[in-house]
């Protein structure tokens, strides 16, 4: 059976809620985070990577969320949640698939750049660069979000999946308001009310309590 390898407070939530919007069996296995805020010396020992998410399915041990999803969509779900590579939508899928990375990198940095005294003109001119990029990429998720109901077009996709934790987790951890983002704020109140999604926030979301069996 597929395993879900869930480092508390991290992006392998959106692995459970992949496992529920398919409707596929899965075993949770939750592990918390030391003192320090790290992962716990057996998750460091799954994976070389050992950041979250990470799935074991048999021998196969898999890191990175993309990737995970896209084993996921393919071994599990039939190509449900996907869009075909002979579709008019696929290149728009693969984009929006990669965009979530791009996308949380920016956050993270700035994130760090706005709680540090930035003194050198180089720190300085990323700071702005950072700040400008997240501007930029949120303007324009909102605008495609304002002629589609979803990222991938008119499908809920992985694409969704991928893109929802900047979105919802984020802004909680010192991320940007989605405030000034009317259609970004639209799409996140209708994703944030599918069952499948409520179902996998209340087992593995940010606040979520540890299962009594592990």
């Amino acid at each position: 059976m597929l395993t879900i390898h869930h480092l508390s407070a991290s992006q392998s939530d959106r692995i459970v809620w992949l496992a529920e919007e398919l409707g596929i069996p899965y075993h949770l296995k939750w592990y918390n985070r030391d003192a320090d805020g790290l992962a716990p010396a057996d998750y460091r020992e799954l994976h070389p990577a050992a950041s979250a998410p990470i799935i074991s399915d048999g021998d196969t041990v898999l890191c990175e969320s993309q990737a995970i999803v896209e084993y996921i969509i393919q071994r599990y779900g039939n190509g449900r949640m996907a869009i075909a590579a002979d579709q008019p939508e696929y290149p728009d899928y693969l984009y929006w698939m990669c965009f979530a990375g791009s996308l949380l990198a920016t956050i993270s940095a700035n994130i760090v750049y706005k709680g540090c005294a930035l003194e050198s003109d180089m720190a300085k001119l990323h700071g702005r660069l950072m700040a400008d990029r997240e501007t930029r990429y949120l303007a324009h998720m909102n605008q495609r979000l304002g002629t589609v109901p979803f990222l991938a077009g008119e499908t809920f996709t992985g694409a969704d999946i991928m893109n929802f934790f900047n979105l919802s987790t984020m802004p909680a951890y010192g991320g940007p308001s989605l405030e000034p983002y009317p259609s970004i704020t639209a799409y996140a109140d209708r994703i944030s009310h599918r069952p499948a999604y409520r179902k996998a926030m209340a087992i593995a979301g940010p606040g979520a309590p540890q299962p009594a069996e592990n």
